[in-house]
């Protein structure tokens, strides 16, 4: 049976051997009770890497972006992000359908925006006929725009922007480890910027399931009412949350190595005279490049023919998510079809 090289997304790892073990183990509550002692010490773990107050565990990334931007507005406020963020391009209309709230964006190349592109957008607060913008919203590594790492110095300059005009800040983490990883800047660095958080545990750490957000303490009492609204409120979720643990523990330290094999991918299709691929803007376990004589439809085709998977993240754009679940000979095998196929 032909193995299937899936690089579609750093979601599609499986819980290894040691991860199971540790989640059959784990200790239980009901976590609606607060009762969970696994889950508690994951939320106090997370939030004392990141050096913030307390942490909620959340069953996906977008429920924890979209309770931290609940937190921070009322409906008919604004938040300003970048065009490709994915709570503008794919969280399913969640900030209108669930809180009320617009989103105010910008067009930038690599979904890296500069506080001198946010003060304009700022409304006036003596403006009552416009919404009302009360936070900033950045992505870190950025999604769509291929793993880009926000350069702290941008974090810091909108962090000053954002005190200036008394808005929060709010940051999607869901790859906040890779950028961490690429950068080598502590993960409680990254956190004294943000007033919330969202980081994620399913993607390239490995868990099955999950997010943490993070913040104050008050903060983190109403998110907890707000996830039990919204349907998020589980019982005996230790076993996951045992997950989330081991991922960071013991995954956390591989994700060099996914990096590493992005740019190997990338430096290969960018000798192959028909793909338009930057290997110098690889900066953490994603990239993209553009055909220019197959379509993206016939390029995922052909590729999953020949047992690799890779995925679309625009039009005319494929994208491919290195992850642990993918090995450096693995990653050897899928340039192999890739440079089959493109030729």
């Amino acid at each position: 049976m032909q193995k299937i090289i899936d690089l579609r997304s750093d979601t599609v790892t499986k819980p290894d051997e040691g991860m199971r073990k540790v989640m059959y183990d784990a200790e239980v509550g009901d976590d609606v009770y607060k009762e969970d002692p696994t889950a508690n010490k994951l939320e106090e773990y997370v939030a004392e890497l990141f050096g913030k107050e307390a942490g909620l565990f959340v069953p996906s990334g977008l429920m924890g972006n979209q309770i931290c931007l609940n937190l921070l507005t009322n409906p008919s406020d604004e938040v300003i992000c970048d065009y490709g963020a994915h709570i503008f391009q794919y969280e399913s209309g969640s900030p209108a359908a669930l809180s009320g709230i617009m989103l105010n964006t910008i067009q930038t190349s690599n979904g890296v925006f500069t506080a001198d592109k946010v003060e304009p957008l700022i409304r006036p607060e003596s403006a009552y006929y416009m919404p009302r913008t009360k936070a900033i919203a950045i992505e870190n590594t950025h999604n769509r725009a291929g793993g880009t790492v926000y350069p702290i110095d941008e974090i810091q300059k909108l962090r000053v922007l954002a005190n200036k005009y008394s808005l929060s800040f709010h940051l999607d983490g869901a790859r906040i480890w890779n950028a961490h990883t690429a950068t080598g800047i502590p993960l409680d660095e990254y956190g004294k910027y943000f007033d919330t958080m969202s980081v994620c545990l399913s993607k390239g750490l490995g868990a099955p399931v999950g997010s943490v957000i993070l913040g104050t303490k008050e903060m983190m009492k109403e998110a907890f009412r707000v996830r039990k609204a919204w349907g998020g409120g589980m019982r005996q979720i230790g076993i996951l949350a045992a997950a989330g643990m081991y991922a960071i523990k013991n995954n956390l330290p591989k994700l060099n190595e996914d990096h590493q094999k992005a740019k190997m991918i990338a430096e290969s299709l960018e000798s192959i005279g028909t793909v338009e691929c930057n290997s110098k803007s690889v900066q953490s376990n994603i990239l993209t490049f553009s055909p220019k004589k197959l379509t993206v439809e016939d390029v995922i085709a052909k590729c999953r023919e020949k047992g690799l998977l890779v995925s679309t993240v625009a039009v005319g754009v494929i994208r491919i998510v290195t992850h642990i679940d993918v090995s450096i000979e693995e990653t050897t095998k899928a340039i192999e079809i890739l440079k089959e196929v493109l030729k």
